[in-house]
């Protein structure tokens, strides 16, 4: 049995005894039927409202497993590393605040919404999960297209003029940023958004081998020749997927523009 399977069963059994804990869902790879040995566990646990003061997290994700490592990460959620090094991610939260689950909606697709019921005793829990089921949200909007290559071509110019002052170092990062926006763009133009946020999860398997190709391309060491050609093949990338979704929206970043960025390389 995968490690992580005896960490997700072992919190079911706590939760279920645990007389401080009204109900638990899973979220995550293992929702998803794309849990393997090296995916995180992922939960929120919801407590009922008089034990919220007094639960101490700590204590509790020690009796799941030992861990060498607890911390709060800049989005409130406890972040745990076990000793076997099985990352896990969970979210302590009032049973009041159970109703913040249809939200989740937005953030993408659920195919499997029966696998993230853990435990509940308010008989709450489950209709709220059945919510997140069907269709994720559409993401081959021409408002998503147009922020898009708007986006790219400002970060395309500041991190070449930066490029060029001879600051590599953030001419690298404002790279990593619009890559970001290219690979959204491939998942449009391919219609293949369900990893819309976490956009290069399993971009190996589900984006085409010719776009990840390019993809690669467009990547670069803290070395300038590298760099240089990571724009230059940047930009001819975003003007070739341009051209394909211009047959499907009307776009409010010109090919004249990408042309003119074209020109300004050469210059």
């Amino acid at each position: 049995m995968l490690k992580q399977k005896e960490l997700i069963a072992r919190v079911k059994q706590l939760v279920e005894f645990d007389e401080r804990i009204s109900a638990c869902m899973m979220y995550g790879s293992f929702t998803k039927r794309e849990g393997d040995q090296y995916s995180d566990i992922e939960f929120y646990v919801f407590l009922k409202d008089n034990t919220v003061s007094t639960f101490d997290s700590a204590r509790w994700l020690y009796e799941v497993a030992p861990y060498s490592l607890l911390y709060q990460n800049e989005y409130g959620t406890e972040v745990v590393i076990f000793e076997n090094l099985i990352r896990g991610e969970f979210h302590f939260l009032s049973e009041k605040n159970m109703n913040i689950i249809p939200s989740f909606k937005e953030t993408g697709f659920f195919p499997d919404t029966k696998s993230m019921f853990i435990y509940d005793e308010t008989g709450q829990l489950e209709q709220y999960i059945s919510e997140l089921g069907g269709a994720g949200p559409n993401r081959l909007t021409e408002e998503n297209v147009n922020f898009l290559l708007n986006n790219f071509s400002n970060l395309w110019l500041m991190g070449f003029n930066v490029l060029k002052r001879g600051e590599y170092a953030r001419s690298l990062e404002l790279l990593s940023q619009f890559q970001k926006n290219i690979i959204q763009l491939i998942r449009i133009v391919e219609e293949n958004a369900d990893n819309w946020l976490n956009m290069t999860k399993n971009l190996e398997k589900e984006i085409s081998p010719e776009n990840y190709e390019k993809f690669r391309t467009i990547t670069a060491r803290l070395e300038e020749s590298e760099l240089h050609e990571a724009y230059k093949n940047s930009l001819l990338f975003v003007m070739e997927l341009r051209k394909l979704l211009e047959k499907r929206y009307q776009l409010t970043v010109s090919n004249d523009l990408l042309e003119k960025l074209l020109h300004y390389m050469n210059e």
